[in-house]
């Protein structure tokens, strides 16, 4: 049975019971999940070769040289994890060097690039839990370089808007521009480079005795990290002016850790670490949770207001703490203790908005000097997948083509996530050698009574979390089907610095989707909300892909997100 993605899809039936599903940003991605199910593996390859898809389909917001921080859960060991997939500044950056020759601005291009994040998550995510190889995972991104893939609308879009950049990098737009503009919707995108660099880390691979899997995947992952790869990427970033270099990609290991999480109603939720914004969701869910929700009413005035000021105590404390655990000091604990929800719950006035974002933990207000604003940027894409062993996978790739250069020969970039970096020395996540820049993109999944609920993850900039909050409340709290609650109006607030340089702060913003009432935006703002009104179907405000597992009925749900191109499919 497949789920096709599309609005007021709430009536399809949830997949079968001993069955495999997974959801995407982009039917073929999807579609190259179900093909490794097919073809023996587990939600682990399927996850990994689809989310290298989204590298090749999504090159306007994905790369295979960028980001892509991974959440497991293995059904046989019971362990749950995540994989950072983030990269660290070079040994060579700080951010005296952006002062003296930068005027203090980070600037676009490799300068602000750090040490790829996304094939080593990857290929850790294989070695650790898959069952296959990298050469038949990454097959089906082969077969999308080399015989192309038909442009569609919004990626035209997004090219369109960044093709100044793109074309100031001969190495971009000699494969993702035509005659100097964007490719236009119907036409084919090739990207021979990049599957030539596939094709090298699968030879690798080869090289080793095929009855060693785990060797082998190694032996790919050394190519990129440890061999000529690396050096032709550390080559042109060091050319261009930007930290990176053989020695840091050579050193580098993605962060394997525990989640975070917390417990909202008997549901454990778990997220990525401080190093990204995932306990934004937690946090928020704490202060949630001795609420009576549907009493306030979805989406009610009471309730957007309500949620919104939850969310925008969490972002403060975001703002104030959040970095690099191997670098700053991070009081999870306390972030996540009930004790401190229910004092930040306090702070809720529910006939006048904050009006700016709240101090953190009683702290003073951010100051005027910090005020600005700048436009949204196009970012990220979402890949999970379950399979019938209940394996899970949720992870949110990320870093496209429109701030940093394509390396010459590869086609890939070498992640610009240093975009979402301070230059303020003394804010948890400024700039040091080394370090991880605190990342937006952040998966998560659930458990119920110790089972497996739902992972589930969304594109979206900052607006992801609350994307993901908002639906994942609407499955627990209001009872809605997961296509249901994916396409139901949402709300975002903007009241904290932007996760993404220049961190432009708009003070008491709060963006509502046209489906939302006039009267209920009119309420808000008369309690001091700064309302803007987004589009009725707008992509801004997430693109939500998810997958419930009902363990009465022995089914799962899968549900893609009608704002995009998101496709979920299962058997």
């Amino acid at each position: 049975m497949t789920i096709a993605q599309g609005p007021r899809t709430s009536e399809r039936p949830p997949i079968a019971a001993r069955s495999y599903a997974a959801a995407s940003g982009h039917y073929l991605a999807t579609e190259a999940a179900m093909r490794i199910f097919r073809a023996g593996g587990n939600a682990i390859d399927a996850g990994v070769a689809a989310g290298i898809c989204i590298d090749v389909l999504l090159p306007d917001l994905c790369s295979f040289g960028g980001v892509a921080p991974i959440i497991i859960h293995h059904a046989r060991s019971g362990e749950t994890l995540s994989i950072s997939g983030l990269g660290k500044w070079g040994r060579s950056a700080s951010i005296q060097h952006f002062v003296d020759h930068e005027d203090g601005k980070l600037p676009k291009g490799a300068k602000r690039s750090i040490v790829p994040g996304a094939p080593d998550s990857w290929l850790t995510a294989l070695t650790r839990y898959g069952k296959l190889t990298f050469a038949e995972v990454v097959q089906p991104a082969i077969e999308l370089c080399e015989k192309g893939f038909v442009v569609y609308p919004s990626l035209h879009r997004n090219i369109a808007k960044a093709r100044d950049s793109v074309a100031s990098w001969p190495s971009s737009a000699g494969i993702f521009l035509q005659h100097g503009e964007a490719p236009v919707p119907g036409s084919v995108l090739f990207q021979r480079d990049l599957a030539q660099t596939f094709r090298r880390m699968v030879a690798a691979e080869a090289a080793i005795d095929s009855r060693n899997r785990v060797a082998g995947i190694d032996a790919a992952r050394d190519e990129f990290y440890r061999g000529d790869i690396g050096k032709q990427i550390a080559g042109f970033i060091q050319a261009e002016g930007g930290s990176v270099s053989e020695e840091d990609l050579a050193e580098f290991h993605s962060e394997i850790e525990q989640p975070t999480s917390t417990s909202f109603h008997g549901i454990d939720v778990h997220v990525c670490g401080p190093w990204s914004q995932g306990p934004v969701i937690p946090q928020t869910l704490n202060i949630l949770e001795d609420v009576d929700l549907t009493e306030l009413g979805h989406n009610s005035p009471d309730y957007i207001h309500f949620v919104t000021e939850a969310m925008n105590l969490a972002f403060s404390d975001r703002e104030s703490y959040y970095g690099d655990p191997n670098y700053v000091y991070v009081p999870m604990d306390q972030l996540l203790s009930k004790t401190y929800a229910a004092e930040r719950r306090g702070r809720i006035d529910m006939v006048r908005a904050f009006g700016e974002m709240p101090g953190a933990g009683g702290a003073g207000s951010l100051t005027e000097a910090a005020r600005m604003v700048s436009p949204a940027q196009a970012d990220t894409s979402y890949v999970c997948a379950i399979d019938e062993e209940g394996n899970a996978f949720s992870a949110t790739p990320s870093d496209g083509i429109g701030s940093t250069p394509v390396i010459p020969g590869l086609g890939l970039i070498c992640s610009g996530r240093g975009s979402q970096s301070w230059l303020e020395p003394d804010h948890p996540s400024s700039l040091h050698p080394g370090k991880r820049p605190r990342l937006t993109p952040n998966p998560a999944m659930a458990f119920r009574n110790g089972k497996l609920l739902m992972p589930f993850g969304t594109p979206g900039g900052d607006m992801q979390p609350q994307a993901m909050l908002q639906t994942f409340l609407n499955i627990t709290v209001f009872g809605m089907d997961v296509q249901q609650a994916i396409e139901a109006p949402r709300f975002g607030t903007f009241s904290y610095p932007d996760s993404f340089y220049p961190h432009a702060y708009r003070p008491g913003r709060l963006n509502l989707e046209g489906r939302i009432p006039q009267e209920v935006g009119e309420e808000l703002a008369s309690r001091g909300h700064d309302i803007e009104w987004w589009p009725e179907w707008t992509r801004v405000a997430g693109n939500v892909c998810a997958i419930r597992v009902d363990h009465e009925l022995e089914t799962l749900e899968a549900g893609a997100d009608a704002r995009a191109e998101a496709y979920a499919a299962g058997w």
